[in-house]
């Protein structure tokens, strides 16, 4: 943050700090949830290989970190609970959809 945005911080309003910082969790929560979208993707790619049990417990552990930031950012106020259910429902749609297509693919072995 340089000496610009503090002193654009300090011209606004306490509503719109708030909004600010809404704006930036959820762009960061987004973040997140991209790059775990992309671990899915790349998994989604090689379907070929058997199940990874250390890739799985990577996704679960980054499904893990990111329910808990979303948590935080709930309970701090920084976005609304139905934003945070929507970025990991969407996530965790692509992970059921992963894991159903893998089960497929080693059935079709």
């Amino acid at each position: 943050m340089g000496k610009t945005d503090a002193r654009e911080e300090t011209d606004m309003s306490p509503d719109e700090i708030m909004n600010s910082l809404s704006q930036k969790a959820i762009h960061l929560l987004r973040e997140d949830a991209d790059k775990i979208e992309k671990l899915i993707e790349v998994q989604m790619e090689t379907l070929t290989n058997r199940r990874c049990p250390l890739y799985e417990e990577v996704l679960d552990t980054q499904m893990y970190g990111l329910s808990r930031e979303i948590d935080f950012a709930v309970r701090a106020g920084l976005i609304d609970a139905a934003t945070g259910k929507e970025i990991l429902n969407k996530l965790e749609r692509n992970l059921a959809s992963l894991y159903e297509a893998l089960n497929q693919s080693q059935q079709g072995e």
